[in-house]
């Protein structure tokens, strides 16, 4: 059902807690793997650590390859949430699974804001939000 799956993945705790369902979904569907991470610039042009990134992405490839899953990995700068659409349109994506931030209710315009929210609603395929 879902061949190609997309996880983008960020330096928060929602985003670590989603990997192992995302591992879960790869192994039941058999699908192949894409982990994606988006330098983002701020409104100077100054990116974040790319350092970091890079660390994150090979960290989430090793926890993978521990499950038995291959990924290929994808580093992007840019605003989140259209490049993870962008590359989800790339690589024809059946599915993005992500972190969600657990905004909650309180407040409203920051959830509206939130890079999930807006992922959800430009994909051109499903989005699966774990909390």
């Amino acid at each position: 059902m879902f061949k190609s799956i997309l996880f983008p993945i960020e330096l928060t705790r929602e985003a670590r807690q989603a990997i192992q369902l995302t591992a879960d979904m790869v192994k039941t569907h058999q699908s192949k793997l894409t982990i994606l991470s988006v330098v983002e610039t701020d409104d100077q042009g100054v990116m974040s650590s790319a350092e970091r990134v890079a660390k994150l992405l090979q960290e989430a490839k090793s926890f993978f390859a521990n499950q038995g899953i291959s990924a290929e990995t994808i580093e992007r700068t840019g605003i989140p949430a259209f490049t993870i659409c962008d590359v989800a349109d790339e690589i024809n994506a059946d599915l993005i699974i992500m972190g969600c931030r657990g905004l909650g209710l309180i407040d409203e315009e920051a959830a509206a804001d939130s890079v999930t929210n807006r992922v959800i609603n430009l994909a051109s395929c499903p989005v699966l939000v774990t909390t």
